[in-house]
């Protein structure tokens, strides 16, 4: 039966890669005792796969990976003994049952929510205030270039980035001034993706639950 499961990722935990994480939840599946299903053949690995992976650095509120397994408890249960194994950072929120014909989490997201945050530290650095570092940020993103080059194995690709931010906006929050759905600027300042998006709801709505 395949399983999907939400997870945060806070703090320090930020700066774990993907492989790592990848490993670090063989290893809770392990010490939880998850039945979870193996593939077949000479060297035989957990069936897991991620949605899409979290940058080195960005903090994570609605991730996803799907896992599938030859029997479970109730999803409050299973909650509870993968979240006995976590490291502090890491807290898993659900563990929701698919049916069988459900795809796999990566193929079915289209858009990510972000938070883009500014600390006070660097408004001097800048010699700008946050307000007008964000009001030049979003005037960046609706008429800059925002192509990027992607290299593969089968060489370069341009993909223009400009039609894929759905929605900005500049807010504040906490106390601190933030602008929100702003892609690939978490190297720079402070980055937490917030929810992401099954296909179907790029224009807003809730996070992709499964």
């Amino acid at each position: 039966m395949k399983i999907r499961i939400k997870f945060s990722k806070q703090g320090n935990m930020r700066f774990i890669g993907h492989l790592d994480i990848m490993r670090y939840f063989q290893k809770a599946m392990r010490r939880a005792d998850v039945d979870i299903r193996y593939s077949e053949g000479f060297s035989p690995h957990q069936i897991m796969s991620f949605a899409a992976p979290l940058g080195v650095g960005l903090t994570g509120s609605g991730e996803y990976l799907d896992i599938e397994v030859l029997s479970t408890e109730s999803s409050r249960r299973m909650v509870e003994r993968l979240n006995v194994q976590m490291a502090e950072g890491m807290e898993v929120l659900s563990f929701k049952r698919l049916p069988d014909s459900a795809g796999n989490a990566m193929s079915l997201v289209a858009a990510c929510d972000y938070t883009v945050s500014l600390k006070k530290e660097y408004e001097e650095a800048l010699g700008m205030s946050a307000q007008e570092f964000f009001d030049g940020l979003c005037g960046f993103i609706e008429t800059g270039d925002l192509n990027i080059v992607k290299k593969t194995k089968k060489g370069e690709k341009q993909i223009e980035h400009q039609g894929q931010n759905f929605d900005h906006q500049h807010a504040l929050a906490g106390g601190a001034d933030q602008v929100e759905d702003v892609p690939g600027f978490g190297h720079v300042f402070g980055l937490g993706r917030q929810r992401q998006h099954a296909q179907g709801q790029q224009g807003g709505g809730g996070g992709h639950e499964g």
